[in-house]
């Protein structure tokens, strides 16, 4: 148990998967919570969740597309405004994209790249002056095992997740002596919509979710032997943004369940 009752966090992407378990459990260690989200639908699905799970907990959340710089400021207003000052900031990136080099375009590189960056450069910048003026500030950006394990059926993404993990490291640096820590987590295979759907698409129509699952494991000889769970993730994210991990910056934490080879 964490207590962070009076701290205000922020968590982009927060609507579903690893963001929105990350959500829960800043709620359920007492910290007030705004997220964002593009689908204003599934946001105020997650919204309607949390404030049935949470009644007294204070939780805002606002469509917002982290690569239009503009949202992102406007969301960082109405949280000021909501919440109050943000001390805790999640930058909970999208998704890969399934390309070699021979078959990425020059826009899909464009596209891969300004993703991966302006996900995590917008919502610091929009925040920064929040996490300048709260006492053990902290910064936590969501990122994979490909930036240090990269795959060659995901060039882009393995290259752009790579830039991505150096950016923590300069962020940290930098925003040292202004007493703001900056972390990430480097997930592995983690159970998600896109893998239920491929689940669903499956040609052994017997076989269970667990069964299907666990074969995957092996292929990708993960050594836990399954998939991860959301709220692993989320449990190592908190921990970085929390005091908990307060002599901590600079660092990932390595969630993959054994499947990492790097050094």
């Amino acid at each position: 148990m964490i207590d962070l009752k009076g701290k205000v966090a922020v968590v982009t992407g927060g609507s579903s998967g690893i963001g929105l378990a990350t959500v829960r459990l800043l709620l359920q260690q007492g910290a007030a919570v705004a997220f964002c989200g593009r689908d204003p639908a599934r946001l105020q699905e997650a919204r309607e969740k949390l404030r049935s799970e949470f009644p007294h907990a204070e939780i805002f959340a606002q469509t917002c597309d982290v690569l239009q710089a503009e949202e992102v400021q406007r969301f960082a207003q109405a949280v000021r405004q909501e919440l109050g000052v943000v001390g805790m900031l999640v930058n909970n990136a999208g998704q890969g994209r399934v390309s070699t080099f021979a078959d990425t375009t020059d826009a899909d590189w464009e596209a891969e790249l300004r993703l991966k960056f302006f996900s995590v450069i917008n919502p610091t910048r929009a925040f920064l002056p929040d996490l300048e003026q709260s006492a053990d500030a902290a910064i936590v950006c969501v990122n994979s095992l490909l930036a240090a394990q990269p795959e060659p059926h995901m060039v882009a993404t393995s290259a752009a997740r790579a830039g991505v993990m150096n950016l923590v490291r300069s962020m940290a640096t930098e925003f040292s002596v202004k007493g703001i820590r900056v972390n990430g987590i480097l997930i592995g295979l983690v159970d998600s919509g896109q893998w239920r759907r491929r689940y669903e698409a499956r040609e052994e129509r017997a076989q269970t979710w667990e069964e299907w699952s666990g074969n995957l494991a092996r292929r990708k000889q993960i050594q836990l032997g399954r998939l991860g769970r959301p709220e692993e993730a989320a449990q190592a994210i908190v921990f970085l943004a929390s005091p908990l991990s307060s002599y901590t910056t600079g660092s990932h934490i390595d969630v993959s369940g054994g499947v990492s080879r790097h050094a």
